[in-house]
């Protein structure tokens, strides 16, 4: 039986800001499979970005149990998860996260500054990268120089420049007018196709169309865990 990339177990997380708690998630249980594309969807401040956060290890939770490939996140060092962050992990967000003033292929090679990739191979590596997300002729414009559409392109070719096993991405098209949009997720379709597992987190139904099983969370709690039936799509979402 194939075991999960990712399990959370019961996992919460409160936040303590001056002394006042809040609760971000609440007894958080799932897992997800080598392969899979799951969209967590849900309304603002219900815990979404921080159940992606948690499951890209940029933070951990306050209780519970979260395993990456079998093994509790609290048996590796921090510099263990650095490493795991940068080679196996690869992050889309809403606001692109680009250096302006740098290049399309400066902006893809930053992952590899981090990595063990030898310095004459980034250039190859991030060369592909932007063919992959359809950039090729423009690799030596400026961040500032591009569109909407064409950051996020950047911003995904340099998530899977290190050809990372996940690809989390936190409202990837929220920036975007519906074509870049559709765009936008049609590449990340594709790296799924093509083995990525992807975990997005979105709030707009077209979005979510493109995966394989929906996650649903209200007030910090996973309310639906279903498998999407793609001859019945509109209605599994719209419930």
């Amino acid at each position: 039986m194939e075991k999960p990339i990712l399990e959370a177990q019961n996992i919460s997380k409160v936040y303590d800001v001056d002394g006042t708690k809040t609760t971000a998630l609440r007894c958080a249980s799932l897992k997800i499979y080598p392969g899979e594309f799951v969209a967590i969807m849900g309304p603002s401040g219900s815990g979404k970005s921080t159940l992606l956060h948690i499951m890209g290890l940029l933070d951990r939770p306050t209780d519970g149990k979260y395993t990456f490939e079998g093994k509790s996140i609290n048996e590796y060092s921090d510099d263990e998860l650095a490493h795991i962050r940068n080679e196996r992990l690869g992050f889309v967000f809403q606001m692109f996260n680009l250096l302006p003033r740098a290049s399309v292929l400066e902006n893809i090679k930053l992952p590899l500054l981090y990595s063990h990739v030898p310095e004459n191979e980034r250039m190859t590596l991030a060369q592909k990268a932007a063919e992959a997300v359809g950039l090729k002729e423009r690799i030596d414009h400026t961040a500032s120089q591009l569109s909407g559409g064409e950051r996020q392109r950047v911003a995904i070719a340099r998530a899977l420049v290190n050809n990372p096993s996940i690809i989390f991405a936190d409202e990837p098209t929220g920036n975007l007018d519906s074509k870049s949009g559709g765009q936008i997720m049609d590449i990340i379709n594709k790296l799924n196709e093509k083995g990525h597992t992807i975990v997005l987190v979105t709030h707009e139904t077209y979005t979510a169309h493109y995966a394989q099983r929906l996650i649903r969370l209200y007030d910090g709690k996973i309310e639906d865990d279903i498998k999407v039936d793609k001859r019945n799509v509109d209605h599994e979402f719209m419930k």
